[in-house]
């Protein structure tokens, strides 16, 4: 049986597609994922959507082009020239990018770096990621890491108590609000929050503290404090402040650079061609798969060709070494690279 070549590639570029997210159903998430974007997930609450992941717990499924229907995971492992040259992870992607809606506090948590994840969990990755804030209540807060140094002893003793909260700093939050959580980094989103993240592909949390709430079969939610105290940085932290970000304007397009790290690049993007009778220009080189994740607004992704109309919510990929694009309409999207 011969199999039928389902690559995207045409005249020596790769096209993009479209992604469709899994879903998580969290017991703290709310309904903004699917009153704001569209999100047509049978989950209730519906707490987080998964927009571009290979990771096994919820991976995203092509939704358009010659792999609609299939697993990312599938098409990454038949075609791993759409990554680039960037190195692999297990024939996935290293990164994950999703959509965050808390509508009650999420637990207190602490993530492992790379390091400690490859060695006390089954190679794994470790978790720095990046927090772009979509929307926030007027008094939204979230955790990040502590006022003051604290000793191991006296954390543990806290967590114990349940007094661990007079500890750890909390920071007003508003929209356009960015976050960068290093591995190691104790934190919390906070009630209200709507955000984007964009981390490496990795599921490994370390619940710390969770307000004694009880799961879905009326017991106690695990904690991780033995793990989690051998990875947090426990080190007195400053109140984060937003970084200067300055636009760049070019043929129907603004863009800022939002956070550059080891494992990603994320761009805020303001497309905005409808008086203009020239569109934003667009393309990957072969070094990097890029994916356009839109916050706001929506537009169409041209090609030779290639014809895709994305709204507030969608998620496109786009293969490294693609196909000259464009882009038309009136959106903010957040590209991501690594």
């Amino acid at each position: 049986m011969t199999r039928k070549n389902t690559s995207s590639k045409t005249d020596g570029a790769f096209r993009p597609f479209l992604l469709k997210p899994a879903g998580k159903d969290y017991l703290w998430g709310g309904h903004r994922l699917k009153d704001d974007f569209s999100k047509e997930i049978d989950m209730e609450p519906l707490a987080e959507t998964w927009e571009c992941s290979t990771h096994p717990d919820g991976p995203s499924i092509v939704a358009s082009g010659a792999h609609k229907g299939m697993l990312l995971t599938e098409v990454l492992k038949e075609h791993p020239e759409y990554m680039g040259t960037h190195p692999k992870t297990d024939g996935g992607l290293p990164i994950l990018i999703k959509f965050i809606d808390a509508k009650q506090d999420l637990s207190v948590q602490v993530h492992p770096d790379d390091e400690y994840a490859r060695k006390y969990e089954h190679g794994s990755l470790g978790k720095t990621e990046m927090w772009y804030v979509l929307d926030a209540t007027k008094n939204a807060r979230l955790v990040y890491g502590f006022y003051h140094d604290i000793s191991k002893e006296k954390l543990k003793k806290s967590l114990e108590e349940g007094t661990v909260e007079r500890y750890l700093q909390k920071v007003k939050v508003k929209k356009d609000d960015l976050f960068y959580i290093e591995a190691g980094t104790v934190h919390a989103i906070g009630a209200g929050i709507l955000i984007a993240e964009i981390q490496e592909c990795s599921n490994i949390t370390y619940r710390m503290y969770d307000y004694n709430r009880m799961d879905k079969d009326g017991k106690p939610r695990t904690l991780h404090i033995e793990r989690a105290l051998e990875v947090a940085n426990r080190i007195g932290t400053q109140t984060p402040r937003q970084p200067m970000r300055v636009l760049r304007y070019q043929k129907g397009c603004a863009s800022e650079l939002l956070c550059r790290c080891k494992y990603f690049q994320v761009e805020r993007q303001l497309i905005n061609t409808e008086k203009c009778r020239e569109m934003a220009d667009f393309q990957t080189d072969g070094n990097s798969f890029q994916v356009l994740l839109c916050v706001d607004g929506c537009g169409t992704l041209f090609g030779e060709g290639e014809m895709i109309h994305f709204f507030k919510g969608d998620c496109i990929f786009v293969p490294a070494d693609s196909m000259p694009l464009k882009l038309h309409g009136r959106a903010q999207m957040l590209k991501v690279r690594c």
